[in-house]
């Protein structure tokens, strides 16, 4: 099947009170194996790049490989742009054929980003294509955007509920005291928060940095409304040790495909644990 708008595949996610897991890949081996999975698990699936990636492979080879990858798959898939501050960037992926996007004004003040946000809201409703928002600050490292953890803000329930009112965006990530990367310790989650923000914003809430964070607080987050987790880091770093094991083993190989099919299942098999996680195992049939 085609590509699709991720907004009707989140808000039965929440309505249904599971999440959607969202791969970040880098290269087409990675995006084979989380389509491989989905397909294997019987998951909706949300294929993600960041600008960086935008920026190394180009908006149109990513989307014609995920476009390719979808009519051959049986489950509903979208392509999404994670953490993009650049309208020009948005844009370019919008006429790619991305089905999704991300606009993080974040660091901007208020009121700017909701301005920044209403512009991007307004291109993508032309078409049809979802559009995802942050408030607060997640703290850690996506690409060459960098917030000290003294400096990662939580997102207030009230401006939840105001920038949604006035921007018209169709999902919002709430800084909720995750962080992008690796953790080094237990994450400080405040549940709570979620509850609250759920309480008072009808949008799917997302859930950034979920590489890591351990499976009964993805379990709890999900229950209270968050309806996609994003996952980056943990699948390079899972990606990248099947290769160098290869390697380990024998230094003198030099065939790309002798160490790119243990990366790629060793990633497909990663993904299908999130998605068994996340609840979003099994659900493709909620959209036939």
């Amino acid at each position: 099947m085609a590509l699709v708008s991720s907004t009707s595949l989140l808000q039965t996610a929440r309505q249904n009170k599971y999440a959607i897991g969202a791969f970040n890949v880098h290269t087409l081996e990675m995006l084979q194996a989380v389509v491989e999975a989905a397909e294997e698990a019987q998951s909706p699936l949300i294929i993600q790049s960041t600008v960086g990636t935008v920026k190394h492979l180009g908006a149109d080879y990513i989307a014609a490989a995920a476009t390719v990858a979808s009519n051959r798959a049986s489950v509903p898939i979208a392509l999404h742009l994670d953490h993009c501050s650049d309208f020009a960037v948005i844009m370019s992926c919008i006429r790619a054929g991305y089905t999704s996007v991300m606009i993080d004004a974040s660091h901007s003040p208020f009121e700017e980003n909701v301005a920044i946000t209403q512009k991007v809201v307004e291109a993508a409703n032309a078409i049809g294509i979802n559009v995802e928002a942050e408030l607060g600050k997640v703290g850690g490292v996506e690409d060459d955007i960098v917030v000290d953890e003294r400096d990662a803000l939580l997102a207030d329930p009230a401006e939840c509920a105001e920038f949604v009112e006035r921007t018209g965006v169709h999902t919002l990530a709430p800084a909720i005291g995750t962080a992008h990367g690796i953790y080094k310790g237990t994450p400080n989650i405040d549940f709570d928060r979620i509850k609250r923000i759920a309480d008072v914003v009808s949008v799917p809430l997302v859930l950034h940095g979920g590489s890591g964070i351990p499976e009964e607080q993805v379990k709890r987050a999900v229950s209270l409304g968050m309806a996609k987790m994003n996952v980056a880091t943990e699948l390079r770093i899972i990606f990248s040790d099947a290769i160098k094991a290869v390697f380990a083993e024998n230094p003198e190989e030099n065939d790309p495909r002798k160490y790119m099919v243990p990366a790629k299942q060793a990633l497909k098999k990663a993904a299908m644990e999130k998605m068994q996680l996340c609840g979003c195992a099994g659900r493709a049939s909620d959209f036939r």
